[in-house]
């Protein structure tokens, strides 16, 4: 784990992926987001890749960050060219941090928080807040007052209500009952809340590659995914086998399946 800064791959070969994806979807991409393989502010080159991109193509550019670096004024004026910008904030006080963010001792609560603040204070675009809900953790009358408190103080254009729809790093994590995602709802009602509670759904882009197992792994090297949504989003690309691909990659260690509540999914190792 780190907060150090670094361009952990070349910024031209970032581009060079940018360029071919935009154009094997011409006309089908809403927007283009940087998501990475971890957090990508931590991207040296960032602010370099937002505005290579906005010359490349007119298409809004989007970041889905963890928030924590946004108290540094580099980061902050690296994310102006973006359109929208998407923190993460999943509690209202510091204790509830630790237990569910799990962050790096150099971080403060305090001023993750503050960070955001001044983020949205001084931003053109859009935030788009997301909160992860997690039962017993963030989902009760007091934590969610709590974070309420911290949203209003950011003013976000939206908030995104979350669940763990993926299997977690603990396995006490689990999404909350109805009745306590009804309760936030109810509570952070005034901040434009939008339901992202169900099942993931939507296609992946998954072409260019020369096998099955490639874009496998390059699929679940974001996120673990459903074997189900693997298996349909590959065949519908006019990839075979994918089923034996998926047991070949397994056998060789490139991958894990793991049971989360029910379903099977698949990691990268």
């Amino acid at each position: 784990m780190t907060v150090r800064r670094d361009d952990f791959f070349a910024p031209e070969a970032i581009m060079e992926e940018i360029e071919r994806a935009i154009e094997q979807q011409k006309g089908a991409i809403d927007f283009v987001t940087f998501v990475g393989e971890g957090e990508p502010t931590l991207c040296r080159s960032l602010g370099w890749l937002i505005h290579k991109t906005k010359e490349m193509v007119d298409i809004p550019v989007a970041v889905d960050t963890n928030g924590s670096l946004l108290y540094r004024p580099d980061v902050r004026a690296e994310l102006q060219s973006a359109d929208v910008v998407m923190p993460s904030l999943d509690a209202g006080t510091p204790e509830t941090f630790r237990k569910i963010n799990r962050p790096h001792r150099g971080l403060d609560f305090e001023t993750v928080v503050r960070g955001m603040v001044e983020f949205s204070r001084g931003y053109d675009g859009e935030v788009w807040m997301e909160v992860m809900l997690v039962k017993g953790a963030n989902d009760t009358q007091p934590e969610l007052e709590a974070l309420k408190y911290l949203l209003e103080r950011i003013e976000p254009e939206r908030t995104y209500l979350n669940v763990p729809i993926r299997p977690p790093a603990e396995s006490w994590v689990v999404p909350p009952d109805e009745e306590a995602i009804a309760l936030a709802h109810e509570v952070l009602n005034d901040l434009n809340v939008m339901d992202l509670t169900c099942e993931e759904t939507g296609e992946f882009m998954v072409t260019g590659f020369e096998s099955p197992e490639e874009a496998i792994l390059k699929l679940i090297r974001r996120h673990p995914m459903r074997e189900t949504q693997v298996i349909e989003t590959l065949s519908r690309m006019g990839y075979s086998g994918v089923p034996d691909s998926l047991k070949r990659l397994h056998e060789c260690g490139e991958i894990k399946r793991v049971r989360y509540r029910g379903k099977v999914f698949w990691l990268s190792s």
